[in-house]
Formats: C-alpha cells, structure tokens, sequence
C-alpha cells in the first residue's frame, strides 16, 4: 500500500498526554490499515515550547525517530537531550515524555507496537 502526503488524515491534540500546547498527528496509516498489532504509526509535529506528557506503555513498545529539530526526552525518570537522527525504544512499562527544547517544529515518527 503505498499512501501519498495529501492523503494523510491529520488531527491536532491539545495538552497531548497531559503536555502542554497543540500537537499536529499526521498518520502515515491508521491501526485498521495495518495487518500487525499496531496502535499508532504517525509523525508527531511539537511546536516550540510544546510537550508530551508522562504516560506508559503497559503490553506495547513505542518508537521514536527523530526527524527534524531537538529536544528532552525523559525516559525511565531519567532526562537526556535527542537531536535529528535519534532514535528511542521505550515500552515494558516504561514511562517516558518529550518535549521541544529548540526554536523549530520537533518532527517526531512514533510507531507504537501492541505484544
């Protein structure tokens, strides 16, 4: 299957997951779409000054890549700084949040796999 950019359905989250400010989802493919226990395969667009809360993944593993722009990934209660190129495994429970730490747009792919 092969979905072109102007297909791609967008929505926008306020305070997503407890964070702050509006964050753009731009789903690659929805759940349905995809054969393998799938919750989400997204780019996730934070503006500056923008977050994701805390939250777990209880039964699930989520994947960051990140794509464009910088900022602080807390993982495990523990803060680190991720950049263009990075790429984040988190879930068995785990707690994580980021949240844009730079003056441009933090364009993040998560993809989130059920077990």
């Amino acid at each position: 299957m092969i979905k072109k950019s102007s297909e791609r359905e967008t929505e926008v989250r306020k305070n997503m997951r407890g964070g702050t400010g509006e964050i753009t989802v731009r789903h690659y493919f929805k759940p349905e779409e995809i054969k393998a226990r799938t919750r989400l395969c997204s780019e996730l667009i934070l503006p500056p000054g923008t977050s994701i809360g805390v939250h777990d993944h209880v039964d699930e593993d989520e994947i960051y890549i990140i794509q464009k722009g910088r900022g602080i990934m807390t993982d495990g209660g523990k803060e680190f700084p991720v950049a263009a190129g990075d790429a984040i495994l988190t879930g068995q429970g785990a707690s994580h949040s980021i949240r844009n730490a730079g003056n441009e747009d933090l364009v993040v792919t998560a993809v989130i796999i059920k077990y």
